[in-house]
């Protein structure tokens, strides 16, 4: 690399440097966000969370509640990922221009790919709260349509990313279209799609104690209750289950990631 090159390099640098100060300074004025005052608070902030958020020995009396909607979470959290992983799948097949059936298909797939993913889970559940009412059908919605948004775009990628000498071979030979699928693509595909599931999962493990203080279900719901009674000491003991189950499922992603990876 030449001195001309390097010298282009660092003024990019600089240039990229300075627009990120000059938003960030704007985007405090326009908030009215003091930096010094954020920093100052930090450690009181942090003084009053070791005060009011321990966990007690009467707080543990309420673990085996927050224990089944742990689980309840947890469970719907897993059905909603994998049922749209399924749906995704058909999504991704009918969208990639590799195993596309017909132009208006792969729009289509793509629409749906693209309305889901870009709409938070945030605001489908409200918008799902409106028709479905506060239960465990309108979190598993919003779990599921997000989902099926994320998962079709990295199910199509992944399937454009595929090698085509497997797919060339079988066509040569006059094989079908769902031939070529199952034999040629998802089979170099799956170990990708698997990853990208478990990460869902996990995503919506944490998504889900959101979508249950909106929806009235689940740990979300929990949550909620305990810290409207100003009872920080359960909110402490949820939010720790919360971070341990979230962990618990990383290590055992992880884990599944090496193995088929």
């Amino acid at each position: 690399m030449n001195e001309k090159t390097l010298r282009k390099n660092r003024w990019q640098t600089v240039i990229l440097l300075l627009i990120i100060i000059v938003l960030t300074y704007v985007s405090s004025a326009i908030t009215s966000f003091n930096f010094v005052d954020g920093l100052v608070t930090i450690p009181k902030a942090i003084g009053w969370m070791f005060s009011n958020l321990m966990v007690t020995q009467e707080t543990l009396d309420k673990l085996p509640t927050i224990l089944e909607k742990l689980a309840e979470t947890t469970f719907m959290s897993i059905a909603a990922t994998t049922i749209a992983a399924v749906v995704s799948l058909f999504l991704g097949v009918f969208g990639s221009k590799t195993t596309k059936v017909n132009n208006f298909l792969s729009v289509f797939a793509r629409f749906i790919a693209s309305v889901s993913r870009n709409i938070p889970v945030v605001a489908w559940s409200l918008v799902l709260l409106l028709s479905f009412g506060q239960n465990s059908v309108t979190g598993f919605l919003a779990l599921f349509v997000g989902t099926v948004g994320f998962l079709t775009r990295a199910f199509i990628e992944s399937i454009d990313e595929a090698s085509q000498s497997s797919v060339e071979a079988l066509t040569a030979t006059g094989a079908t279209y769902f031939q070529i699928v199952g034999k040629a693509v998802i089979p170099q595909c799956l170990p990708q799609m698997i990853s990208w599931v478990l990460f869902m999962v996990e995503t919506n493990i944490r998504n889900a104690t959101l979508v249950g203080i909106l929806t009235g279900t689940g740990i979300g719901y929990t949550f909620d209750m305990y810290y409207k009674m100003l009872n920080y000491n359960a909110v402490a003991l949820v939010t720790l289950c919360i971070v341990i189950t979230v962990i618990i499922v990383d290590l055992m992603s992880n884990y599944v990631r090496k193995v088929i990876l």
